[in-house]
């Protein structure tokens, strides 16, 4: 399975971006996918998961609201952010999980493939 984000920018603080992340290869049949970013000089952090078939979704604290993680189809997923903030500025990352868990999928070393990033700025 190979991943691939796109749909980043640059947009003004209060505005929107759709990201995109696209599963190549056989048809994913994966447990869940999710969102990273990772800002300049900063540890990469979580900001949202979705369990593909039960639909359950998970959000970071600082996203909450702002963000929303949604699938489209077999193979896509999408992160609609609202309300851009500066500090959201970072590279951003998808990712998927291959197995089953009951585990709240928060850690990167819970998933199995990612994709490149995609570069989302955010001026004031």
């Amino acid at each position: 399975v190979q991943l691939q984000a796109s749909g980043g920018g640059l947009v003004q603080a209060g505005g929107s971006l759709r990201l995109s992340c696209a599963a190549s290869g056989p048809t994913f049949s994966g447990y869940a996918m999710g969102w990273f970013r990772q800002a300049p000089g900063k540890e990469r952090e979580f900001v949202a998961s979705r369990r593909w078939r039960s639909g359950s979704t998970l959000y970071a604290d600082s996203v909450r609201g702002r963000f929303t993680i949604s699938r489209d189809g077999a193979n896509t997923m999408y992160l609609q952010i609202n309300s851009l903030k500066p500090e959201d500025t970072a590279v951003y990352y998808c990712a998927a999980r291959r197995s089953p868990t009951t585990a709240a999928m928060t850690l990167g070393s819970q998933y199995d493939y990612w994709g490149q990033g995609t570069q989302v700025t955010v001026s004031s």
